[in-house]
C-alpha cells in the first residue's frame, strides 16, 4: 500500500516568503500526497491569497486567533492525522526544501524500516541565508548500538530537534500525542521531540536539505531583538526553557538554566530594555 505523505506548512504574516515556501514543496521529486496550510490568524493579506483560484487545490485552515507555533503546530499535526497521513512533513513558512529533500527522507525511512531500525521521526540537515548550518539537532542521548552503521547512508541519531523540516510518522503520534498548545511560542519543538526520543531517537537525514531564511540568523536572542511584537513573547521563552530544564533535565542542569534566565532578566533591567 502506498505510503501517504502530508506536507503541513504553518505559516504567520510572511506571505512572500510562503509562495516560495509552497513552490518548493510543490517541485518535490517525490509529490506530497496532501499539503495543508495553517494559517495563524495572519493580518498580511495571506489569507486573501490563499482565497486565489491559484491555491483551490491546496487544504487551508485559517484560524481565527493567533495560538502562537505551539498552537499551529498542535493543529497542523491533528489535521494531517485527520485527514489519514502516515508520515507528516512539518515545516515553517520559511523552510525552502531542496527538490529532493522529501525523497531523500523517505530513502531514509525506507532503509531503516528494511533494517528493523526504530525512529520516532526523520528531519532535514538546514542551512542559514549565508549558508552556514543552523537548527542542529542533538545526538540522542542513548544511542543505539547499531547507529555507526548508519553514517555512511548520512544518518545521525538524534534527540531534540526543530520542526524545520521534520518527518513524523502517524505511530509518534499516536505513541506520544502532539505538540503542547499552551507553551505558544519557543520550545514545543524541543518538549515534542525530547518526547517522542525517549524510547527511539530520530534520525538526521544528510542528503535531505532544506534552507531557513528567517530574519534573524544567529537564532533566538532577546539582547539583539528589534521586533516589538517578538520581545513581548520573550516570557514564553524563559518559561519554557524553565520548564524544559525541570521535565527533561537534571537537577544541576535545571538549577544552571535558572541562573542563565536571571542573569538575562538583571541584564535587562540594568539597560532599561524591560
Amino acid at each position: 500500500m502506498m505510503t501517504r505523505v502530508t506536507a503541513v506548512v504553518l505559516t504567520y504574516n510572511r506571505k512572500e516568503l510562503l509562495q516560495r515556501c509552497l513552490d518548493a514543496i510543490q517541485a518535490q521529486t517525490r509529490p506530497c500526497d496532501d499539503l495543508l496550510i495553517i494559517n495563524n490568524a495572519s493580518t498580511d493579506g495571506t489569507r486573501e491569497m490563499l482565497d486565489s483560484e491559484k491555491f483551490s487545490a491546496i487544504k487551508i485552515y485559517s484560524l481565527k486567533k493567533n495560538v502562537g507555533a505551539a498552537g499551529g503546530f498542535n493543529t497542523g499535526f491533528r489535521m494531517a492525522y485527520d485527514n489519514g497521513a502516515d508520515l507528516i512533513w512539518m515545516m515553517d513558512d520559511d523552510v525552502i526544501p531542496e527538490p529532493d529533500a522529501l525523497e531523500k527522507l523517505l530513502d531514509a525511512d525506507a532503509l531503516l524500516a528494511e533494517k528493523g531500525v526504530g525512529r520516532s521521526y526523520l528531519v532535514s540537515l538546514a542551512y542559514s541565508n549565508s549558508g552556514r548550518l543552523t537548527n542542529l539537532p542533538q545526538l540522542a542521548d542513548k544511542l543505539p548500538s547499531c547507529w555507526p552503521n548508519y553514517l555512511e547512508h548520512g544518518l545521525v541519531a538524534v534527540g531534540f530537534s526543530t520542526f524545520v523540516s521534520i518527518l513524523v510518522p502517524r505511530d509518534t503520534l499516536e505513541k506520544y500525542g502532539l505538540p503542547i498548545s499552551s507553551m505558544f511560542i519557543w520550545g514545543e519543538d524541543a518538549e515534542f521531540t525530547l518526547r517522542v526520543t525517549r524510547e527511539e531517537p530520530g534520525y538526521l537525514v544528510g542528503g535531505s536539505k532544506v534552507a531557513h531564511v528567517r530574519a534573524m540568523e544567529a537564532g533566538i536572542d532577546i539582547l539583539a531583538e528589534t521586533n516589538s511584537v517578538r520581545l513581548s513573547y520573550y516570557r514564553y521563552y524563559v518559561r519554557n526553557n524553565i520548564f524544559l530544564a525541570l521535565k527533561y533535565k537534571t537537577r544541576r542542569r535545571f538549577i544552571s538554566v535558572l541562573a542563565v534566565n536571571a542573569w538575562l532578566v538583571m541584564k535587562l533591567l540594568v539597560s532599561g530594555d524591560t
